[in-house]
C-alpha cells in the first residue's frame, strides 16, 4: 500500500483528492490547518493530521504525525494548500505579502525539506505540487498569488534538476480556475490585508472584484471539478516516467501557448483584458 501525506484537505482539491485515492488503496494521510477540521475528517475515516503551514513547529510535528499512521515510510507528498490575496501591487501592505510567502512558499518549501530527506533515505518518492496558471502568467491584482506561485515554480523546477537520480521525482499541477472556497478564502484575506480602499487610485477595481468575490452566481467560464487536478495527480504519482508538468483547464493551455508566442505588449492586453 503506498503512502501519501495531503496538505489543505479541508475542502476542494484536497478534500476530492484524499477521498478518491484512499478509495484507490492508497494509505491516505491528509492534513488541515485548523483542528475542527481535522476532527471533521478523521470522522469520515480519513485519517488527518494538524498542519499549518505559518508555523514550523507545526509543520515538523505534522509529518511527525504522519510517519507514525504510516509506520515511518512516505511514497508521496502532495503539497496542495494555499490561498490567495488579492490588492495591487503599490496597495499590498509588507505583512500581507509576507503572510502570502508563509502559506505559499515557506511552509511549503520547509515541508519539501523534510520529505526530500526521508524519501532520500528510501531511495524512491513521489512529491507533487499544485501550483496555478498565475505561476506562468500574471493578472492584474492577485500581485501575492503570482509571485508566490512564481516562486512556487522556480524552486521545483531547480528541486527537480538537483534530483536526478536520487529516485524521487518532483512534478507540478497547474490548474486554472477549480470549483473550491478558494474565492471565499481570498475575499477574507482582501477585506483583513490593511488595505484602505477608499483611498486607492483602484478603488472601483477594488469594489468590483469584491462584488465578484461576494456573489453567489455559478461558477466563472472554464472551471472544472477537482477531478480533473485528481485525474493529472494520478499520473503524477503512478506513471513511470512523471511530466515535469501538468496543465489543467482551458486556460492553462490557452495562456502557456500564448506566453510563448506573443510579445509581452500584446499578452499584457490579453492578461488585462482576462481580469
Amino acid at each position: 500500500m503506498k503512502t501519501i501525506l495531503i496538505t489543505g484537505c479541508s475542502s476542494g482539491i484536497g478534500y476530492y483528492c484524499a477521498k478518491q485515492l484512499q478509495k484507490r488503496g492508497y494509505q491516505v494521510i491528509a492534513s488541515c490547518r485548523n483542528v475542527d477540521d481535522v476532527r471533521a475528517l478523521n470522522e469520515q475515516g480519513i485519517t488527518c493530521v494538524q498542519l499549518d503551514y505559518t508555523d514550523t513547529d507545526s509543520i515538523e510535528q505534522g509529518l511527525a504525525d504522519a510517519l507514525a499512521f504510516s509506520g515511518g515510510k512516505l511514497d508521496a507528498l502532495f503539497n496542495n494548500g494555499a490561498y490567495g490575496q488579492p490588492g495591487a501591487v503599490e496597495d499590498l501592505p509588507v505583512a500581507a505579502l509576507r503572510r502570502q510567502f508563509e502559506t505559499n512558499v515557506f511552509g511549503w518549501h520547509h515541508l519539501t525539506q523534510l520529505v526530500c530527506k526521508k524519501m532520500r533515505q528510501q531511495g524512491h518518492g513521489r512529491i507533487i505540487q499544485n501550483s496555478s496558471v498565475l505561476g506562468l502568467v500574471t493578472l492584474p491584482y492577485r500581485g501575492a498569488y503570482n509571485a508566490s506561485k512564481f516562486a512556487l515554480e522556480g524552486l521545483t523546477d531547480t528541486l527537480r534538476l538537483e534530483l536526478q537520480g536520487s529516485g524521487v521525482y518532483i512534478s507540478l499541477i497547474e490548474p486554472g480556475p477549480i470549483s473550491s472556497r478558494f474565492r471565499d478564502n481570498a475575499l477574507h484575506a482582501f477585506l483583513t490585508s490593511g488595505i484602505d480602499i477608499e483611498k486607492s487610485a483602484h478603488r472601483d477595481n477594488y469594489l468590483a472584484q469584491q462584488r465578484r468575490l461576494e456573489s453567489t452566481s455559478g461558477p466563472q467560464p472554464f472551471t472544472l471539478g477537482p477531478e480533473a487536478v485528481y485525474k493529472r495527480l494520478v499520473h503524477a504519482l503512478e506513471s513511470q516516467r512523471p511530466q515535469a508538468r501538468y496543465y489543467v483547464t482551458t486556460p492553462t493551455y490557452l495562456f502557456g501557448f500564448l506566453k510563448r508566442i506573443l510579445p509581452s505588449s500584446w499578452l499584457d492586453w490579453v492578461l488585462t483584458k482576462s481580469r
